[in-house]
C-alpha cells in the first residue's frame, strides 16, 4: 500500500492548499497587533484610546472593551456558521471548489476591511473573512489528509498548522511595520491579507480534487487517474478499492448524516474532535497569541517592544511546528500530547507565580524577571506547536469515517471557532478580573487534558484513513464497549 512517488505535483497541491491555513494564521496574528494601534483605536474605538491614554492605567484593564473584542471575535462567530454550508459544500461541490469559494471571502474581506470608513464596514469585513476562514478551515485539513501517502500522512496534514504558525509570524513583521506608518498602517495590515488570498485562489485552479471527493460525487474514473497523478505510480488498485469501498458504504447510508453522527463508527471521532478543539484553546494559546503584544505591555514592555518579542514568539512557534512535522509519523501522535502537557503545564504555572508575586496592577516587571516571562511564554508556545497546535487538526481529519467525514470534521472546526471567538471575547475581561491568576486557570484545563489523552485518545499512526474502526476503535480498552 506504500508504494507512492513524492512528485512535484503532489507538493504543490500541498503548498497551495496550505496557504488556506497562512489566511487564518495571518488573522490570528494581525488582529492583536492592530487592535493595539493608536491610529486604529482613534478612529473606530475613540473611547479605548482615551482609556489607554490615562497614566495610573490598570495593568490588566487596559482593553477591556467589549466592542474591541467584537472586532477579533466577529471573525470566529461567522466561521462558526460557514462551516457548515462548509461541509456541505466539501461534500456536494468538492474540496477543490470549496478551497477557491473560501478564496473569494478572503479577498473581499481583506479588501473592505482595509477600505472600512466606519465600524459597520470594518465589522462586515471581518465576518466575510471569517465565512472565508471556515470554508478555508473546513476544507484544508481534509484535502491534505485525504491527498497524503499514508506513511506521510501526519506529516503532509500539519503543513496547515505550519502555515497557520507562517502567516501569524508574518502578521507580526507587518503589524511591527506598519504601526510606525500614521495614520494608516492599520489599513496596510488588513490590506496584506489579500496576498495570500489571490495565491490561494490560483492555487485552487492548481490543484486537482481529491480522489475520494470525485469517487464519492460518481467520478469514479477521474478518481482513479487522479489517484495515479499525485500518486506517482500507476499500481494505485489496492488504495483505489479501498476508498470505493468507503464510497460504497458512504452512500448506503449518506442520507441523514447528522444521524449517522451518532452511531457507534462516529461516536469517538466526535467525541475526540469536538473535545481536542475545546482543550486546544483552553490551553490559552489563543489567548497568548492573540494578545501577545497587549499581554507583554501589561507586563510593562513598551509598544514596539512588545511587538518585537510577538516576533520572537511567532518564530519559536513556526520553528516547533517543524519538530512536530518530523516526529509526528515516527512517535505518534499520544506521545507529542502528553510530553507537551507536562511542558504547557510548568511554563504556565511558572508565569502565574512570577506574575503573582512581581507584577502589581500599576507597576512593571524587572527586567530580569520580564525575560523570564518571554522564556517562559517561549518554551509553552514550542511544545503547543509541536503538539496540540497542529494535532487538533489532524486527528478529526483523519478519524471519521466517510459517510460523516465532512459533517463531523464541520463540528470540530465549529467547535474550534466556538470556543476560540469566547475566549477572544472573555480574555480580556478575564485578565481584568482574575488578573495573573488566568494562568493558574488555563493550567486546571492542561491537567485535565492531559488526563483525557492518556485515557481515551488511542494512537492513529500509520493507520489507513478507511480502516479507523476495526483497527483503532473497537480495539480500545473504552471505546470498544460501543461495538
Amino acid at each position: 500500500m506504500n508504494n507512492s512517488k513524492i512528485t512535484v505535483y503532489v507538493v504543490s497541491c500541498w503548498i497551495f492548499a496550505a496557504f488556506g491555513g497562512l489566511m487564518f494564521g495571518y488573522d490570528i496574528g494581525i488582529s492583536g497587533g492592530v487592535s493595539a494601534m493608536d491610529d486604529f483605536l482613534i478612529k473606530f474605538f475613540p473611547h479605548v484610546y482615551q482609556t489607554k491614554l490615562h497614566a495610573k492605567e490598570n495593568n490588566y484593564c487596559k482593553y477591556d472593551n467589549w466592542l474591541l473584542q467584537l472586532f477579533t471575535s466577529s471573525l470566529y462567530i461567522s466561521a462558526l456558521f460557514a462551516s457548515f454550508f462548509a461541509s456541505k459544500a466539501a461534500t456536494k461541490l468538492g474540496r477543490r471548489t470549496t478551497i477557491l469559494i473560501a478564496s473569494i471571502f478572503f479577498i473581499v474581506g481583506a479588501v473592505l476591511s482595509a477600505a472600512a470608513k466606519n465600524k459597520l464596514m470594518l465589522i462586515l469585513g471581518r465576518v466575510l473573512f471569517g465565512i472565508g476562514v471556515g470554508f478555508g478551515n473546513e476544507t484544508v485539513p481534509l484535502f491534505l489528509t485525504e491527498v497524503a501517502p499514508i506513511q506521510h500522512r501526519g506529516a503532509v496534514n500539519i503543513m496547515f498548522q505550519l502555515f497557520v504558525t507562517i502567516g501569524i509570524f508574518v502578521a507580526n513583521l507587518v503589524n511591527y511595520g506598519t504601526s510606525m506608518i500614521h495614520p494608516y498602517g492599520w489599513r496596510i495590515s488588513l490590506g496584506f491579507a489579500a496576498i495570500p488570498a489571490v495565491i490561494l485562489f490560483i492555487g485552487s485552479f492548481v490543484i486537482t480534487d481529491t480522489p475520494t471527493s470525485l469517487i464519492e460525487r460518481g467520478n469514479e474514473e477521474q478518481g482513479k487517474s487522479t489517484l495515479v497523478k499525485i500518486r506517482g505510480v500507476s499500481d494505485v488498485e489496492a488504495e483505489y478499492k479501498e476508498i470505493v469501498a468507503a464510497c460504497e458504504q458512504a452512500k448506503q447510508v449518506k442520507q441523514q448524516s447528522l444521524k449517522n453522527l451518532l452511531k457507534p463508527a462516529s461516536i469517538p471521532p466526535l467525541v475526540i474532535g469536538v473535545l481536542l478543539q475545546v482543550f486546544q484553546q483552553f490551553t490559552g494559546i489563543n489567548a497568548i497569541m492573540f494578545y501577545a503584544p497587549v499581554l507583554f505591555q501589561t507586563m510593562g514592555f513598551k509598544a514596539n517592544a512588545s511587538l518585537l518579542s510577538s516576533v520572537i514568539t511567532g518564530i519559536v512557534n513556526v520553528g516547533s511546528t517543524f519538530v512536530s512535522i518530523y516526529l509526528v509519523d515516527k512517535v505518534g501522535r499520544r506521545k507529542l500530547l502528553l510530553q507537551a502537557c507536562c511542558q504547557m503545564l510548568i511554563s504556565q504555572l511558572a508565569i502565574g507565580a512570577i506574575l503573582v508575586k512581581s507584577l502589581s496592577e500599576t507597576g512593571t516587571l524587572n527586567r530580569t524577571l520580564a525575560a523570564i516571562v518571554v522564556l517562559l511564554v517561549c518554551t509553552y508556545v514550542m511544545s503547543f506547536a509541536w503538539s496540540w497546535g497542529p494535532l487538533g487538526w489532524l486527528i478529526p481529519s483523519e478519524t471519521f469515517p466517510l459517510e460523516t467525514r465532512t459533517t463531523g470534521f464541520a463540528f470540530a472546526v465549529s467547535t474550534n471557532m466556538l470556543f476560540t471567538s469566547i475566549i477572544a471575547q472573555l480574555f480580556l475581561t478575564m485578565l481584568c478580573t482574575m488578573k495573573a491568576y488566568i494562568f493558574f486557570f488555563f493550567s486546571g484545563w492542561i491537567v485535565v487534558m492531559g488526563l483525557f489523552v492518556y485515557f481515551f485518545l488511542p494512537e492513529t499512526k500509520g493507520v489507513p484513513i478507511d480502516s479507523m474502526v476495526e483497527r483503532v476503535w473497537m480495539q480500545h480498552p473504552i471505546w470498544k464497549r460501543l461495538f
